[in-house]
Order: structure tokens, then sequence, then C-alpha cells
């Protein structure tokens, strides 16, 4: 890949701008001819289509997808939803 941290910058800006990702939070590197992507996300879902759309971006890449998905907890205190 030619000058990877345009193409890093190109990967982190397309998964921010998708409204399927619209991830800040995710890490984009290149190691070698690999994207890898880490970070975490809240569903299985999102994790999927962070890959669809550095695919969609780089067809030919090779991905690490190392991404970790962190389900938001449910609130604990029943009381601060009555308000």
């Amino acid at each position: 890949m030619d000058r990877p941290q345009y193409m890093v910058a190109h990967l982190r800006r397309a998964l921010a701008e998708d409204p399927r990702t619209a991830e800040l939070g995710v890490q984009v590197t290149i190691r070698g001819d690999v994207i890898v992507l880490v970070g975490e996300v809240s569903s299985i879902e999102r994790k999927q289509q962070m890959e669809t759309v550095v695919r969609e971006q780089l067809p030919q890449a090779r991905i690490h997808n190392d991404v970790h998905v962190t389900p938001p907890a449910a609130p604990r205190d029943t009381e601060a939803l009555a308000d």
C-alpha cells in the first residue's frame, strides 16, 4: 500500500462519516499489508459493519478485526428512571 499514513486517515474518516459505523473510538493501523481495527463497540453488528466499510474502501485488503463488543450497561437504579 502506498503511503500508509494517508490510507489510515482515509479509513478513519470513512468509519467516522459512515452512518452504519460513525465510530471515532476505534483505532485503525496498518501492519505490513494488513489493516488492523482495534477498539470497542456496542454490538456485533457494529463490529461487522466496521469491517464492511473498510472492505468497501479497500476491496483487496486483508483485515484483522480485533474490535471487542461491550454492550451498554443497563441502568442499576430504577428510581433514576422514574424522574
